[in-house]
């Protein structure tokens, strides 16, 4: 649908400039005469000649769809009509991909397409979890309410995210620099050392011969490293996107000692915020497992959570599989156990993650303070390393002349 640039005043006499997808100019002007507008000016918008590039319009975050659904709860819960309230999100909405998304919403609900159906033709910006409790929302006539508690859940789960990146970004970062402080050294700052050392004459220590071979090997091999780098990674992307892959790899991830405890932790965090989102907004059971499964994250839990599902299926509870998987702490499966006995699933699920939240952020609290000493002596090491075997032959030299 064309895009319309108008401009008008409101009653108060007060200047509004805005953007409006519509069929046609008529149809921007009834719309605006409903909202009171005046002294209205309408011209169609030039067609953007990269609005079919994808890559080129801007990305829609996971925060945009938070205050989206916020936003979007608070109007209907103050009585709004569902298409009045989209024509008034996309018309705030900055971000343009997400308001060209809102306005197709809005025009398959006038239409006569439900918002879940419309929701889901964007499973780029809406994931399955979204379409899913707006679905039960829209059954159970309590729209307002899934949405707001949406909104609350991708609020804690973006939280929890930044969390462990933020966790990750010290040590990779550090990693890299240490990778590239080296190679710097060995391809440039040691060949300057080398000429001297070989003006000099002598048999060099054994530490600075290595480290003249180590050069000599990166300087004649540079484009190599970084083409065995690049291959590496790419080999391993592809190795992950297989199933075995995968697994493999997850295992290792959760066996992995400080980042394995972590991983668990986050893990158990998600997976309880999320049931208990969706059970206490009346998605069924089993629905809400398959769907927790698929944004587990690690290939070992969604197995775990998919057993799950199948065991419940044939009479058993959820605690019973949980148990024998031997992933998730026994306190958790305890307090489960609990919650179904007690049939207060939901609020047992919603006090578990809250306890996890803060398990987290001890537990990546404890990570950091125990990676930068390590980190610091690991990168000194290697930096100091290398400044005293580049100096072993200076010192030499200085020992003879003074002997």
């Amino acid at each position: 649908m064309p895009v319309f640039i108008w401009e008008g005043t409101t009653k108060r006499g007060e200047s509004r400039k805005d953007e409006m997808v519509a069929p046609n100019e008529g149809a921007v002007r009834a719309q605006l005469r409903r909202q009171e507008i005046q002294n209205i000016t309408i011209k169609k918008k030039p067609k953007d000649l990269f609005e079919n590039i994808k890559f080129l319009q801007p990305k829609v975050k996971e925060k945009d769809v938070v205050v989206f659904a916020r936003q979007f709860a608070t109007m209907i819960d103050a009585g709004l009509p569902i298409v009045h309230s989209l024509d008034l999100l996309a018309q705030e909405e900055e971000n343009k991909t997400f308001k060209k998304v809102i306005a197709e919403i809005k025009e398959d609900i006038e239409g006569g397409t439900t918002l879940t159906d419309s929701l889901k033709k964007h499973p780029e910006v809406f994931d399955e979890l979204f379409v899913n409790l707006v679905n039960a929302g829209e059954a159970g006539g309590i729209l307002d309410v899934v949405l707001d508690r949406l909104s609350g859940y991708m609020e804690k789960a973006i939280k929890l995210k930044s969390k462990v990146k933020g966790a990750m970004t010290y040590p990779a970062a550090t990693l890299v620099i240490a990778v590239a402080v080296v190679i710097l050294l060995l391809w440039k700052v040691v060949p300057v050392f080398q000429e001297m050392f070989t003006g000099v004459g002598g048999t060099l220590p054994g530490p600075t011969q290595f480290l003249v071979n180590a050069s000599h090997f990166v300087q004649n091999n540079i484009l190599y490293i970084f083409a065995g780098l690049i291959i590496s990674y790419i080999a391993f992307k592809r190795y992950y996107r297989t199933e075995r892959g995968r697994l493999n790899i997850d295992k290792l991830m959760l066996k992995a000692p400080v980042f394995g405890v972590l991983l668990k932790k986050v893990a158990v965090a998600k997976f309880s915020r999320t049931l208990s989102t969706m059970i206490s907004s009346g998605v069924p059971i089993l629905e809400g497992l398959e769907i927790v499964s698929k944004t587990a994250g690690n290939r070992v839990i969604e197995n775990v959570l998919m057993d799950t599902k199948k065991s419940i299926s044939e009479g058993k509870t959820i605690a019973e599989p949980l148990a024998q998987a031997q992933v998730f702490p026994s306190m958790v499966v305890s307090m489960i156990a609990v919650g179904e006995n007690t049939g207060a699933l939901d609020a047992m699920l919603a006090k578990i993650a809250d306890f996890y939240d803060d398990e987290v952020d001890a537990a990546v609290e404890a990570m950091t303070s125990l990676l930068e000493p390590f980190l610091m002596v690991f990168l000194g090491g290697i930096i100091g390393g290398m400044i005293v075997a580049l100096y072993l032959p200076i010192f030499k030299m200085a020992g003879a002349v003074t002997g």
